[in-house]
C-alpha cells in the first residue's frame, strides 16, 4: 500500500539509510541513552541510541559512528523511548475541535497517527464535508489515515440524514491516497442478511486491499460473529465484556479497547487479557470519542494507557496496544509502530512506564512537541460557507411542537429509553405516565421525559416523538445536533415551552448542545461546522463544555458526560430501543414500534 502518511518513501531513501547505519554519511539526528521500549520483542533494552535521516530510522544500537558536524543529538538521558502512539479509531468531530486544533491537542500527548472515520460529518454534507477534513488535517504533522464511512446514513430505512454513500462511492473513494480503509461497518444486520449493496461495500474495500473496520455491538459470540468476521471485517470497537473482546481475538479479530470521555469499557473488557492466558496481539487501545476537556485536562493515548497498567495490563503490553499491534490490524506496520530500522521516526520520550507522562514527540524525526507544548506552527484553515451552514429544519418550533396526543383518558403505558450511564447500550422500559388534557407528559418522579429528534438537512419537516429515561433531570430541557449518525436535532426535556427553546437556539446558532431552565439558557456549546464542530481552539472549548457541564448538574443530570449518552439515543443499530426522526426503532429486530404499548 502506498504510504503519503512518511515524509519520503523509502524507496527514495534507503540508499542514505543504509549509508547511515555504516557511519558512510552522518545522521541528521541521533538519539543517545535512551531506554528503548521494543515492542517487537516485548523488552526493554537499556543505554540505546537511535539514528534518523530523512524522517525514518537508520539504526537502532550504538549510533556513536553516525554522528557528523551537523548531526542534532538528542539526549535522552535515560529516559524511556516508544513508538508514536496510535488510535486505531477515532471520530475527530466527537472532539468538537477541527481536525487542525483537534491534531494540536493530541500530538503533545504521544499521539502520532490516527486512524478517523469522519462518518459524523459524512452523513451531514457527504464526502465533501470528509474532503474538507481531510485538507484541513494534511497541513499538521498528525499522521491522519482514513477511513472511508460506510455507512451513510446508519441504517437505511429508519432515518433521514443528509447525504448517502454506496457502494460505488466507495469503489471511488478507495483510491484516495489518504485512504487506508472503510470505516465502521455498523450495519451487521445488512452483512448477516447477505443485503448485496452491504456486501458491495465491504467488497470494493476488499478489492483494493484495504482494511475493514467493524462495529458489531451485540452480545453474540457464536455464529454470528463468525458470519461477521468471514465477510472480511479485521477489527472492531464494541466489546463491553471480556467475553465479547476474548472471542473475538479468538477469531483472529483485533479487539479495539474502548476508553472515551463516555465510554467506559476499559475496565471490564481489559480483563479478557488480565484474566486469561493469551497473547495480547490482537487487543487495541482506542478512544473512539473524546472531548476536550479529556484532552486537556486527562489526555489522549497516554491516559488510555495509563488506564490500562491502572488495571493490570502490562506497562509494554499496554505500549504494544497502541503501537505495532494498531500498524498489524492496519497492514502498516512495515512503516510505523516500532522503532526499528527502515520505519518513519515517530518516537516519544516517556518518563516512567507507571505515570507515563510524555515529555517530547518526534514525527518523521522532528521534535513537533516537548512538555505538554506544541511546537510545530502550521498555517490557518477556512471551511467554507456551506459547511457552516447546515440547519435546515422544514418546522417552526414552538412550545405546542411538543405536545404528545393520546386518545387514553387518565394514563398511558409508553415505551422509553432507558440510558446506561458511561455505556453505549440502553433498554427498552415500558412505563405508565399520566394524561392531561389529551397529552402524555414527562413524569420527573420517574425520571421520563419527553423526547423528540427532528430531521434537520433538507426541510423535511419530519420529527419523531419517544421518552427516556436515566437523566436525572429535574427541570428544563436539553437539546443537540450531535445526535449519532445522522445528526439531526435531538430536545429531551420537563416542559415544553423550555424544550421549544433549547431547539430554537441551537437552530439559531447553527447547532451545538444547550441546556436551558425556566426560559433561561444556563449553557450552550456552539458547533457551527456541520453542527458538529468548532473552529476555536480545545481551550476555548474545554472552557464552554465547563460551563455546559455546570448547567446540565443546574437542571439535575448527575451521570458522566450525559451530552455523549444522549447523542446515542438516535443511533439505530445499537441496542435495545432507539429513537430517530421516523419514529421509535426496535434494535432487536430491526422494525418500527409504537410509543404507545398495547395491552
Amino acid at each position: 500500500m502506498y504510504n503519503k502518511f512518511c515524509k519520503k518513501q523509502l524507496w527514495e531513501c534507503s540508499k542514505d539509510l543504509s549509508s547511515v547505519a555504516l557511519g558512510r554519511i552522518p545522521a541528521e539526528t541521533v538519539i543517545k541513552n535512551a531506554k528503548l521500549v521494543n515492542v517487537c520483542t516485548k523488552e526493554i533494552m537499556e543505554n540505546i541510541d537511535v539514528a534518523i535521516h530523512s524522517g525514518r530510522i537508520a539504526l537502532v544500537g550504538d549510533a556513536s559512528h553516525c554522528i557528523g558536524d551537523n548531526t542534532k543529538v538528542i539526549d535522552a538521558d535515560g529516559m524511556y523511548i516508544a513508538p508514536g502512539m496510535l488510535d486505531g479509531h477515532i471520530h475527530i468531530e466527537s472532539s468538537m475541535l477541527s481536525a487542525g486544533e483537534y491534531a494540536r491537542s493530541v500530538i503533545p500527548h504521544g499521539t502520532t497517527g490516527i486512524y478517523y472515520d469522519p462518518h459524523e460529518i459524512c452523513n451531514v454534507i457527504g464526502f465533501d464535508g470528509v474532503k474538507l477534513m481531510m485538507k484541513d488535517a494534511e497541513r499538521t504533522p498528525l499522521k491522519a489515515m482514513l477511513t472511508v464511512p460506510s455507512c451513510v446514513p446508519a441504517v437505511p430505512g429508519f432515518e433521514d440524514n443528509g447525504a448517502t454513500i454506496t457502494s460505488s462511492d466507495i469503489k471511488e473513494q478507495m483510491k484516495y491516497d489518504e485512504v487506508v480503509g472503510l470505516g465502521e461497518m455498523m450495519n451487521f444486520p445488512g452483512i448477516h442478511y447477505s443485503n448485496n449493496e452491504t456486501h458491495a461495500i465491504t467488497g470494493e474495500t476488499l478489492k483494493a486491499d484495504k482494511i475493514v473496520t467493524g462495529h458489531y455491538s451485540i452480545p453474540d459470540t457464536g455464529m454470528g460473529l463468525s458470519a461477521y468476521i468471514a465477510a472480511g471485517v479485521r477489527c472492531c470497537h464494541e466489546s463491553t465484556r471480556a467475553e465479547d473482546a476474548l472471542a473475538k481475538m479468538r477469531l483472529g479479530m483485533y479487539a479495539m479497547m474502548r476508553e472515551g470521555s463516555a465510554w467506559h469499557d476499559l475496565a471490564e473488557v481489559s480483563k479478557a487479557i488480565t484474566e486469561n492466558q493469551v497473547d495480547s496481539r490482537y487487543a487495541v487501545l482506542i478512544s473512539d470519542d473524546t472531548h476536550p476537556h479529556t484532552l486537556l485536562h486527562d489526555g489522549h493515548l497516554d491516559h488510555i494507557v495509563r488506564r490500562a497498567i491502572a488495571e493490570g495490563v502490562d506497562p509494554i503490553e499496554a505500549v504494544q496496544m497502541v503501537t505495532i499491534n494498531c500498524a498489524q490490524c492496519f497492514h502498516m506496520d512495515n512503516e510505523i509502530g516500532s522503532i526499528t530500522p527502515g520505519k518513519c521516526a515517530d518516537i516519544i520520550f516517556v518518563d516512567n512506564l507507571k505515570n507515563f507522562s510524555v515529555k517530547k514527540v518526534l514525527i518523521d524525526g522532528e521534535l513537533v512537541a516537548e512538555d505538554g507544548k506544541m511546537l510545530y506552527e502550521f498555517p490557518a484553515y477556512e471551511y467554507p460557507e456551506y459547511a457552516m451552514n447546515t440547519m435546515h429544519v422544514g418546522e417552526k418550533i414552538t412550545a405546542d411542537t411538543f405536545k404528545v396526543k393520546t386518545d387514553k383518558k387518565d394514563s398511558v403505558t409508553v415505551r422509553a429509553i432507558e440510558i446506561i450511564p458511561a455505556r453505549v447500550g440502553d433498554y427498552e422500559r415500558h412505563v405508565t405516565l399520566k394524561v392531561t388534557n389529551g397529552c402524555i407528559e414527562s413524569d420527573t418522579e420517574q425520571d421520563v421525559l419527553k423526547t423528540f429528534v427532528f430531521e434537520r438537512h433538507k426541510n423535511t419537516g419530519t420529527h419523531g416523538v419517544g421518552f427516556v429515561k436515566g437523566f436525572n433531570i429535574k427541570c428544563g430541557a436539553m437539546a443537540s445536533t450531535v445526535a449519532h449518525d445522522a445528526h439531526n436535532l435531538l430536545v429531551i426535556g420537563t416542559n415544553d415551552e423550555d424544550m421549544a427553546l433549547a431547539a430554537n437556539t441551537l437552530i439559531n446558532c447553527g447547532g451545538g448542545m444547550c441546556a436551558v431552565s425556566g426560559g433561561k439558557v444556563l449553557g450552550c456549546v456552539e458547533l457551527p461546522l456541520a453542527g458538529l464542530m468548532n473552529v476555536k481552539s480545545a481551550e476555548e472549548m474545554s472552557e464552554k463544555v465547563a460551563n455546559l457541564d455546570k448547567a446540565w448538574k443546574e437542571i439535575g443530570c448527575d451521570i458522566v458526560s450525559p451530552f455523549m449518552t444522549m447523542a446515542l439515543i438516535p443511533l439505530a443499530c445499537l441496542p435495545e430501543l432507539r429513537l430517530t426522526n421516523r419514529g421509535l426503532v426496535d434494535c432487536t429486530t430491526f422494525s418500527f414500534s409504537s410509543l404507545e404499548v398495547e395491552e
